[in-house]
Protein backbone atom coordinates (compact mmCIF):
# COMPACT_ATOMS: atom_id res chain seq x y z
CA UNK A 1 0.00 0.00 0.00
CA UNK A 2 2.92 2.18 0.69
CA UNK A 3 4.54 1.93 -2.21
CA UNK A 4 1.45 2.55 -4.29
CA UNK A 5 1.12 5.51 -2.61
CA UNK A 6 4.57 6.64 -3.01
CA UNK A 7 4.03 6.20 -6.64
CA UNK A 8 0.99 7.90 -7.04
CA UNK A 9 2.60 10.59 -5.09
CA UNK A 10 6.25 11.01 -7.29
CA UNK A 11 4.00 10.91 -10.04
CA UNK A 12 1.16 13.27 -9.26
CA UNK A 13 4.69 15.45 -8.15
CA UNK A 14 6.42 15.04 -11.41
CA UNK A 15 2.69 15.64 -12.96
CA UNK A 16 2.17 19.30 -11.29
CA UNK A 17 5.90 20.54 -11.47
CA UNK A 18 5.70 19.60 -15.24
CA UNK A 19 9.14 17.92 -15.26
CA UNK A 20 9.75 15.15 -17.26
CA UNK A 21 13.18 13.39 -18.39
CA UNK A 22 13.74 11.20 -20.92
CA UNK A 23 15.02 8.22 -18.71
CA UNK A 24 11.92 8.24 -16.33
CA UNK A 25 9.83 7.96 -19.56
CA UNK A 26 11.30 4.87 -21.17
CA UNK A 27 11.98 3.30 -17.90
CA UNK A 28 8.86 4.10 -15.93
CA UNK A 29 7.21 0.32 -15.37
CA UNK A 30 3.42 0.78 -16.53
CA UNK A 31 2.50 -2.91 -16.05
CA UNK A 32 0.34 -2.48 -12.38
CA UNK A 33 -1.89 -0.41 -14.43
CA UNK A 34 -1.64 -1.87 -17.02
CA UNK A 35 -3.11 -5.20 -15.74
CA UNK A 36 -5.38 -3.81 -13.57
CA UNK A 37 -6.94 -1.49 -16.74
CA UNK A 38 -7.52 -4.71 -18.24
CA UNK A 39 -8.72 -6.50 -14.97
CA UNK A 40 -11.67 -3.44 -14.97
CA UNK A 41 -12.09 -3.28 -18.47
CA UNK A 42 -12.24 -6.81 -19.30
CA UNK A 43 -11.90 -9.17 -16.84
CA UNK A 44 -8.95 -10.44 -18.69
CA UNK A 45 -10.75 -11.31 -21.73
CA UNK A 46 -8.47 -10.75 -24.79
CA UNK A 47 -12.07 -11.48 -26.90
CA UNK A 48 -14.07 -9.17 -24.91
CA UNK A 49 -16.08 -7.03 -27.24
CA UNK A 50 -18.32 -4.12 -25.87
CA UNK A 51 -19.33 -1.95 -28.56
CA UNK A 52 -16.40 -0.69 -30.84
CA UNK A 53 -14.16 -1.41 -28.44
CA UNK A 54 -12.83 -5.12 -28.10
CA UNK A 55 -10.34 -7.05 -26.41
CA UNK A 56 -8.66 -7.08 -23.19
CA UNK A 57 -7.66 -3.34 -22.86
CA UNK A 58 -11.07 -2.57 -24.64
CA UNK A 59 -9.67 -0.31 -27.04
CA UNK A 60 -11.55 1.38 -29.85
CA UNK A 61 -11.16 2.29 -34.00
CA UNK A 62 -10.05 5.84 -32.70
CA UNK A 63 -7.41 5.11 -30.68
CA UNK A 64 -6.25 2.78 -33.05
CA UNK A 65 -6.06 5.57 -35.91
CA UNK A 66 -4.28 8.09 -33.09
CA UNK A 67 -1.84 5.28 -32.27
CA UNK A 68 -1.25 5.31 -36.00
CA UNK A 69 -1.01 8.84 -36.62
CA UNK A 70 1.65 9.11 -33.64
CA UNK A 71 3.84 6.56 -35.30
CA UNK A 72 3.57 8.27 -38.38
CA UNK A 73 4.86 11.12 -37.08
CA UNK A 74 7.58 9.53 -35.25
CA UNK A 75 8.10 8.42 -39.25
CA UNK A 76 7.90 4.69 -38.15
CA UNK A 77 6.79 2.32 -40.61
CA UNK A 78 5.11 0.14 -37.66
CA UNK A 79 1.25 0.08 -37.95
CA UNK A 80 -1.56 -1.71 -35.88
CA UNK A 81 -4.69 -2.92 -37.08
CA UNK A 82 -8.07 -3.40 -35.78
CA UNK A 83 -7.27 -7.08 -34.97
CA UNK A 84 -4.01 -5.90 -33.26
CA UNK A 85 -6.91 -4.98 -30.10
CA UNK A 86 -7.34 -8.52 -29.84
CA UNK A 87 -3.70 -9.17 -29.08
CA UNK A 88 -2.99 -8.10 -25.15
CA UNK A 89 0.69 -7.65 -26.23
CA UNK A 90 -0.56 -5.46 -28.89
CA UNK A 91 -2.70 -3.22 -26.55
CA UNK A 92 -0.60 -2.67 -24.35
CA UNK A 93 2.25 -1.38 -26.87
CA UNK A 94 -0.70 1.27 -28.15
CA UNK A 95 -1.20 1.63 -24.00
CA UNK A 96 2.53 2.65 -24.22
CA UNK A 97 2.84 4.56 -27.21
CA UNK A 98 -0.28 6.95 -25.62
CA UNK A 99 1.30 7.59 -22.48
CA UNK A 100 4.85 8.15 -23.76
CA UNK A 101 3.12 10.86 -26.13
CA UNK A 102 0.41 12.62 -24.26
CA UNK A 103 1.80 11.58 -20.44
CA UNK A 104 5.59 11.84 -20.85
CA UNK A 105 5.13 13.04 -17.51
CA UNK A 106 3.80 9.68 -16.10
CA UNK A 107 1.24 10.68 -14.35
CA UNK A 108 -0.81 7.50 -12.73
CA UNK A 109 -3.60 9.34 -12.46
CA UNK A 110 -3.87 10.61 -15.85
CA UNK A 111 -2.95 7.83 -17.66
CA UNK A 112 -6.11 5.97 -15.89
CA UNK A 113 -8.78 8.59 -16.40
CA UNK A 114 -7.57 9.26 -20.05
CA UNK A 115 -7.89 5.60 -20.90
CA UNK A 116 -11.52 5.72 -19.72
CA UNK A 117 -12.29 9.15 -20.44
CA UNK A 118 -10.50 10.26 -23.49
CA UNK A 119 -7.35 13.21 -23.30
CA UNK A 120 -9.69 15.65 -22.99
CA UNK A 121 -11.48 13.95 -19.61
CA UNK A 122 -13.33 15.07 -16.61
CA UNK A 123 -12.58 14.21 -13.30
CA UNK A 124 -16.22 14.09 -12.56
CA UNK A 125 -17.04 11.94 -15.26
CA UNK A 126 -14.08 8.99 -14.34
CA UNK A 127 -14.14 9.22 -10.78
CA UNK A 128 -15.59 5.92 -10.56
CA UNK A 129 -13.39 4.01 -13.26
CA UNK A 130 -10.34 5.63 -11.37
CA UNK A 131 -11.29 4.24 -8.30
CA UNK A 132 -11.94 0.64 -9.47
CA UNK A 133 -8.68 0.88 -11.22
CA UNK A 134 -6.53 1.87 -7.98
CA UNK A 135 -8.50 -0.90 -6.64
CA UNK A 136 -7.49 -3.72 -8.62
CA UNK A 137 -3.57 -2.44 -7.94
CA UNK A 138 -3.89 -2.83 -4.77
Amino acid sequence: MFSLMALLLVSTMAFAKGKTTKSSTSSFDWSPVMEAIIQVESNGNPNAVSGNSVGAMQITPILVKECNDILKKQKSKKRYTMDDRYSIGKSKEMFLLIQKYYNPENCIEKAIRSWNGGMKYSVRATNRYYKKVLAQMK
